[in-house]
């Protein structure tokens, strides 16, 4: 199958006071089109630092990156920005939502910025997914933990991407919401036919998937399907 995401000998150093702290080490795995992975592991091994490093967020220290055929290295900040809004979906731990604007309009920003025709159409189609078309035109402060996360899952399909990246997505919902979004999000990537990566602390939702990587202390300590974690 076709490799949408490559990573080799990838390393990335902060700069504390004076002291360098190396946060990933020689990190080199592949993802292939259409699979699903978890990335885990203890506190500060890395996981945040790898997903952004994998999405175009921040350049790596030493080692490449190529996400959908594109070699990250090679690519400016602006560059990186226009792969990320024709390939890529988030979900973070926070929403991210933009306070000052309603459900729907936060999921048809990213359809907006590439100037897709009926954009709201789409948008409204996202939000009766996720089972929010009486409040899509509420704001996030109006809106539960979950009905955010469930604007945030509309938003992070709403261009279609190749590959979706979400960062602890149920870190801020209690234990019955975060299994609702997380079936609605395996039950969305499913029809989209979308590449998954989930960066989480929790074993359970690890195992749902078909790969799992595990990070300690900036290293990569193991590869496996998920049934041999």
């Amino acid at each position: 199958m076709t490799k949408i995401l490559n990573v080799d000998n990838l390393g990335k150093t902060y700069t504390s006071g004076s002291k360098n702290l190396t946060v990933l080490d020689d990190i080199s795995f592949s993802v292939e089109t259409g699979a699903t992975f978890a990335i885990v592991g203890p506190s500060g091994s890395g996981k945040t630092t790898l997903l952004g490093l994998c999405a175009g967020l921040d350049r790596p220290d030493t080692g490449t990156v190529a996400l959908c055929g594109t070699k990250l290295n090679d690519l400016n900040e602006d560059e990186r920005a226009l792969l990320r809004n024709r390939e890529v979906g988030f979900i973070f731990q926070n929403f991210q939502l933009l306070p000052t604007l309603t459900a729907l309009e936060n999921v048809i920003v990213p359809l907006e910025l590439q100037g897709v025709k009926n954009a709201g159409k789409t948008g409204v189609e996202l939000l009766e997914k996720v089972g929010l078309q009486d409040r899509m035109h509420h704001y996030p402060s109006q809106l539960s933990g979950g009905e955010q996360q469930r604007v945030a899952l509309a938003r992070a399909f709403s261009n279609k991407p190749s590959i979706l990246f979400a960062d602890e997505p149920t870190g801020n919902l209690d234990e019955e919401t975060g299994e609702k979004v997380i079936q609605l999000l395996f039950d969305l990537n499913h029809g989209a036919g979308t590449t998954l990566i989930i960066v989480t602390h929790d074993l359970e939702l690890a195992k749902r998937t078909e790969h799992i990587i595990r990070l300690k202390g900036g290293k990569l300590v193991s590869n496996n399907n998920a049934v041999q974690i």
